[in-house]
C-alpha cells in the first residue's frame, strides 16, 4: 500500500495553531487563580488604555465633519450668503474660499435684505448676520473685550443658531443676550444693565443663550445696535429657499459675486476641493516621529511595570512547567505558555479599558466641550482606526512584558523545577556589554541632534540610552548586593533577593529609572532656559516706569497738556517727571502709503568689516568675534520699545532713567538742535550724521536725506540702542511727529490695581493703555517641574509597591524561617521598607544621575553650536531642577514609609516538605 506524502509545512503550522490554543486555555486558567497578580496587571495595562481612549474618542468627537461645522453655523437655514465683490467670484463647495474673477473685487455699499432676496427663488426669506462685532465693557477698571454677535434672535431664521438657556430673547437694540461665561465674567445678572467701556451705551441683559460653535464669552447684539461693518463681506445672510441648492443658483448668485455654504456641497462651484469630509490634522515627520518616541517611551515603562509580575508568576509555576517540560514540551512550548499570559493579559487590559474610555469619554462629553474644545462636538463615535492601534498597542505590551519571562522559563532547570527549588539563573555580562554600548550610541546621536537636527532625534538619542540603562541595570543590581555583605541583616537580605530575583527587581528599579531621568532631564532643561531667558532679558524702558499709549487712533489730535496728565498721575502714585512720547513720521506724504525709516549713521571705520565673510571659515568667525567693531553694543530690547523718538529732554527721565547731570546736557543738546545717541560709535568730532529713507509700497528706490547734526552719547542709564531727535533736526529731514502718548518716571512698580484706577482716572480726559516694565518675567516653570515630578513620584511607588509586595509574596520562606530562628515581628515591616528603599532609591539614583548626564550633554552640544554662530547667542547654563529633585527625594522615603506601614509584622512559620 502506497502513503500519501506528508505535508511538513502544513504539520507544523497545525502544531504551531494547537500549542498556541493550548497556551491560551492555561493562561486563561492562569487568570482565574492568581486573582490578584491578574487584577494587578490588568490595572497597569488598563489605565494607560483607559486614557488613551478618553482622549481619542473625544478628539473623534470635537473633529467635526463639514456638514456638522455647518450644521451648528446655520441652524434651521437652508444656507448662508455672503456678498463680497461687486464683480463674479468662483468658490469651492463648501464656501470656505473664493476669489474674484472681475478686475473690480472691492465691495463697499452694504446691501439690503430686498436686494438678497431678489436674487433668490420666490418665497426664501433671509437674516442678516455677523458672526464678529466689537463689544468692549468695563470691569474693576479694566476692559474686558467679548465676542460679540450681530443678529435678531427675536426671527426663527436667526434664533434656530443659538440655544436659550434662561429669561428670553432680545426684541430691541438696547437689550443683548450672553453666553452663561460671559454672564459670569460680567458679574451681573439677567435683568441687569451692563455699561460699554466708552460709557457710550448700555444694555439690558434679558437671557442666556448658547452658540454651539463658540461656548466661550460670547455677546448677541441686535442688528439695529451693532456699529456698522468696515467691510461689506463681515455681513451674511441666513437663507431658508423654498427648494434645494441646484447649480443654477450657485452660478446666479457667484455672477454677482456672492458665496454660497450649505449643509452639503454646493453644485456647480468652480473651485474643486479634494477633502470635503473632515477638516486636515495638522502636522509634519518632525511631529509624527516625536509622537512615536514618546509613545514608545510610554510603552517602555508599561511593560518595565508588568514584567515583574510576570516574572513573580513564572517562578510561582515552576513546577507546572516543568511538569510540561517532562511530558514532552520544548522550549517553544515553554515560551509560549508565558507569552500567551501577555497576550491574555493585554487583551483583557484593553477590552476593559476601550469600554471604561469610551464610558468616560460620552460621560465627560459636555464637560469636554465647555472647558477644553469650547464648542459642541458632532455625533457619537468612537474613532475605530485609533481604537484598534491602541488595542494592538495594549496587547504588545502585555506580550513585551512576558517575553524576558517567557526566555527564562524556557531554561529553566527541569528537576529543580520539580523539587521546587529555586535556582538563579547565570547574568549573562553580555547585557552589560549591549547597555553600555546602546548607553554611550544613544548619548552620541542625542549631542548630535541638539548639534545638527531637531528634537526627534534628540528624543531618540535618549531612548537608546535610557533601553542601554536598561540592560545594565541587573548587573548594577549584582554589584550592589556584593558591597551590601557590610551591612545590617534586613537590607542585607533585600539587596540579596533583588539580586537573586533580578527579573523582576530590574525591571521595576529601570522603571523608576526611566520616569525620573526623564523628568529631571526635561526638569533640567526647562530651567536652563528659563535661566538663559532672564540672562538675555533687556527691557525697552526701565523696570517700574510707564507708557501711557493712546488707545485709538493715533492722529495725533486732542491730546491734553502734559501737565493735566501729570496732576492725574500723581493722584493715583508717587511719579516723577511725567513728558510726552513723540515719533517721527513722514511730513506731507506724497502718498498714503508713504513711511519713513530714520537712522543714524555708522561711519565707516567703525563697520564691522567681516559682516559679509564671516560664514566662510571657522578663522574668520574667530577674527570677528575678536574684532570690538563686530561686538553687539546692546542687547535686543523685549516688550515695549521706542527706538527713535522726537523730544526735546521733557521724556528722557522716564525713557532712560539715566543721571540727572546727564539727563541735564543732553536735554541742552536737543534744544539746541542736536540730536542724542547711546551708542558711542556713532559720535565723530562732536557730531552724529542721521539719514531718513522715505519710501511705499510701489516699486523704486527709497528718497534719503542725510544731515550732520550736533551730537551727544548718554553713556548712563538703560543701555538700549536708542536716537532722539531734536524738532529742527526732525523738520531738516522733512519728517513730523506723532503724538503716542506720555511716558511717566515711577519710584516704584505700579500695581495692577494702580495701573487700572490710573486707567479709569485719565478715561475722561484720554483713553490710555498703560504699559509697565515690572523687571525681569517671572518664571513660570516651577508648576511644570512639579508636575514632571509628581509623575516620576507617582511611577517610582507604583513600581516600588509593586516590587516590593511581589518580593513579599515570593519570599514567604525566607520570612518562615526568619521567624524558625527567633527573628522578632519587626523584622518583617524592616525588610519591607528595606526592599522598598532598593527599587525606590537605586531607580532615582540611577534616575536622576542619568537625566542629569542627558541635560549636560544636551546642553554642551547647543551651547557649542552657539559658540559658533554669528552673533554669538548666550549660552544655557546648566541648572540642577531643585524642584524636581527635591520631589525625586522625598518620594522613596514615602514608598519607604509605606511599605513600612502597610506590611503585616506578624511572622508566620509555614509547614513545608521537600
Amino acid at each position: 500500500m502506497r502513503r500519501s506524502p506528508v505535508r511538513r509545512g502544513n504539520g507544523r503550522f497545525a502544531g504551531a495553531v494547537g500549542s498556541w490554543r493550548a497556551a491560551l486555555r492555561i493562561a486563561r486558567r492562569e487568570v482565574r487563580r492568581a486573582r490578584g497578580r491578574t487584577a494587578l496587571v490588568l490595572a497597569m495595562i488598563t489605565l494607560p488604555v483607559l486614557a488613551l481612549t478618553f482622549v481619542a474618542v473625544s478628539y473623534d468627537m470635537a473633529a467635526l465633519t463639514r456638514g456638522e461645522r455647518a450644521a451648528q453655523r446655520l441652524g434651521a437655514a437652508d444656507a448662508e450668503l455672503r456678498w463680497i465683490a461687486d464683480t463674479a467670484v468662483a468658490q469651492d463647495p463648501w464656501g470656505d474660499s473664493a476669489y474674484p474673477t472681475g478686475d473690480d473685487p472691492s465691495r463697499s455699499r452694504r446691501v439690503t435684505a430686498e436686494e438678497v432676496v431678489a436674487l433668490l427663488p420666490a418665497g426664501s426669506r433671509v437674516a442678516r448676520v455677523r458672526w464678529w462685532v466689537p463689544f468692549e465693557v468695563s470691569i474693576d477698571d479694566d476692559l474686558v473685550a467679548f465676542n460679540g454677535r450681530s443678529l435678531d434672535l427675536a426671527d426663527p431664521l436667526a434664533r434656530s443658531t443659538a440655544r436659550l438657556r434662561a429669561g428670553r430673547t432680545p426684541t430691541g437694540p438696547d437689550e443683548i443676550a450672553v453666553s452663561a461665561r460671559a454672564l459670569r465674567r460680567l458679574g451681573a445678572e439677567v435683568g441687569e444693565r451692563v455699561t460699554l467701556a466708552d460709557g457710550s451705551r448700555s444694555y439690558a441683559v434679558v437671557g442666556v443663550v448658547e452658540f454651539p460653535d463658540d461656548l466661550t464669552e460670547v455677546v448677541a447684539l441686535h442688528p439695529a445696535a451693532a456699529p456698522p461693518p468696515e467691510s461689506a463681506a463681515e455681513e451674511g445672510w441666513l437663507v431658508d429657499l423654498p427648494g434645494p441648492v441646484d447649480a443654477t443658483l450657485t452660478d446666479r448668485l457667484n455672477a454677482h459675486g456672492i458665496t454660497i455654504s450649505a449643509r452639503t456641497p454646493v453644485p456647480g462651484a468652480a473651485v474643486v476641493e479634494t477633502d470635503l469630509t473632515r477638516t486636515p490634522v495638522p502636522g509634519d515627520a518632525e511631529e509624527t516621529g516625536t509622537m512615536v518616541l514618546v509613545g514608545g517611551l510610554g510603552l517602555l515603562e508599561v511593560v518595565l511595570m508588568v514584567g515583574p509580575a510576570f516574572a513573580v508568576g513564572v517562578r510561582r509555576r515552576r513546577r507546572d512547567l516543568a511538569l510540561v517540560a517532562v511530558a514532552g514540551g520544548d522550549a517553544a512550548h515553554l515560551r509560549r505558555i508565558v507569552l500567551a499570559d501577555g497576550v491574555v493579559l493585554g487583551a483583557g487590559g484593553a477590552a476593559l479599558g476601550l469600554t471604561l474610555g469610551i464610558a468616560a469619554a460620552f460621560a465627560g462629553r459636555p464637560l469636554v466641550e465647555q472647558y477644553l474644545f469650547g464648542a459642541r462636538g458632532g455625533g457619537y463615535r468612537v474613532f475605530p482606526a485609533a481604537l484598534a492601534l491602541i488595542a494592538a498597542v495594549a496587547v504588545l505590551a502585555g506580550v513585551l512584558a512576558a517575553l524576558a519571562p517567557a526566555w527564562a522559563a524556557a531554561r529553566q532547570d527541569v528537576v529543580a523545577g520539580l523539587a521546587g527549588r529555586r535556582t538563579v539563573p547565570p547574568h549573562r555580562r553580555r547585557w552589560l556589554v549591549l547597555g553600555a554600548a546602546l548607553t554611550v550610541v544613544g548619548s552620541a546621536i542625542a549631542a548630535f541632534g541638539a548639534q545638527r537636527t531637531g528634537p526627534t532625534v534628540i528624543l531618540a538619542g535618549l531612548t537608546l540610552g535610557e533601553l542601554g540603562l536598561v540592560f545594565a541595570t541587573p548587573t548594577l543590581i549584582g554589584l550592589l548586593a556584593r558591597a551590601g555583605r557590610a551591612l545590617p541583616l534586613a537590607p542585607r537580605i533585600a539587596l540579596r533577593d533583588a539580586s537573586r530575583n533580578r527579573s523582576s527587581a530590574g525591571p521595576a528599579i529601570s522603571a523608576v529609572m526611566a520616569a525620573v531621568a526623564g523628568s529631571v532631564a526635561l526638569g533640567a532643561y526647562v530651567a536652563s532656559d528659563d535661566a538663559r531667558t532672564r540672562a538675555d532679558w533687556q527691557p525697552g524702558i526701565p523696570p517700574g516706569h510707564m507708557l501711557l499709549l493712546r488707545s485709538g487712533p493715533a492722529d495725533g489730535a486732542g491730546l491734553p497738556p502734559v501737565p493735566a496728565v501729570a496732576d492725574r498721575v500723581r493722584a493715583v502714585l508717587p511719579a516723577g517727571s511725567v513728558g510726552p512720547v513723540d515719533v517721527p513720521i513722514c511730513a506731507a506724504p506724497r502718498k498714503p502709503d508713504d513711511y519713513c525709516n530714520v537712522t543714524a549713521m555708522l561711519p565707516p571705520e567703525q563697520v564691522c568689516p567681516f559682516e559679509a565673510e564671516v560664514f566662510r571659515s571657522a578663522a574668520v568667525r574667530q577674527r570677528a568675534l575678536a574684532d570690538p567693531r563686530c561686538r553687539r553694543p546692546t542687547a535686543s530690547p523685549e516688550g515695549m520699545y521706542l527706538p527713535v523718538l522726537v523730544d526735546d529732554g521733557a521724556a528722557l527721565p522716564a525713557l532712560t532713567d539715566a543721571p540727572p547731570d546727564e539727563v541735564a546736557r543732553a536735554t541742552a543738546v536737543l534744544r539746541a538742535g542736536g540730536v542724542v545717541v547711546t551708542d558711542p560709535r556713532y559720535l565723530v568730532g562732536g557730531t552724529v550724521a542721521v539719514t531718513a529713507d522715505r519710501a511705499s509700497e510701489d516699486p523704486g528706490p527709497p528718497v534719503s536725506t542725510t544731515v550732520a547734526v550736533p551730537g551727544y552719547v548718554l553713556r548712563g542709564g538703560l543701555p538700549v540702542d536708542r536716537l532722539v531727535l531734536s524738532a529742527p533736526t526732525a523738520t531738516r529731514l522733512g519728517l513730523a511727529a506723532q503724538h503716542l502718548g506720555y511716558a511717566v518716571q515711577t519710584d516704584g512698580t505700579p500695581s495692577a490695581a494702580q495701573q487700572r484706577r490710573l486707567a479709569a482716572e485719565l478715561r475722561s480726559l484720554v483713553p490710555v493703555l498703560v504699559e509697565v516694565e515690572s523687571g525681569p518675567p517671572a518664571s513660570d516653570q516651577r508648576p511644570l517641574l512639579l508636575l514632571l515630578a509628581l509623575g516620576a513620584g507617582v511611577i517610582t511607588l507604583g513600581a516600588a509597591g509593586t516590587a516590593t509586595g511581589l518580593a513579599a509574596a515570593e519570599g514567604r520562606r525566607d520570612l518562615s524561617t526568619l521567624a524558625a530562628v527567633g527573628a522578632s515581628p519587626g523584622v518583617r515591616r524592616v525588610l519591607s521598607l528595606c526592599q522598598a528603599g532598593v527599587i525606590a532609591g537605586l531607580g532615582s539614583v540611577l534616575g536622576i544621575v542619568a537625566g542629569l548626564g542627558s541635560a549636560v550633554i544636551i546642553l554642551t552640544s547647543i551651547n557649542r553650536q552657539y559658540a559658533e554662530a554669528w552673533p554669538v547667542e548666550t549660552p544655557y547654563p546648566v541648572v540642577v531642577p531643585w524642584p524636581t529633585l527635591e520631589v525625586l527625594v522625598v518620594v522613596p522615603l514615602v514608598a519607604m514609609l509605606g511599605a513600612g506601614l502597610f506590611t503585616r509584622s506578624r511572622l508566620a512559620v509555614e509547614r513545608r516538605l521537600d
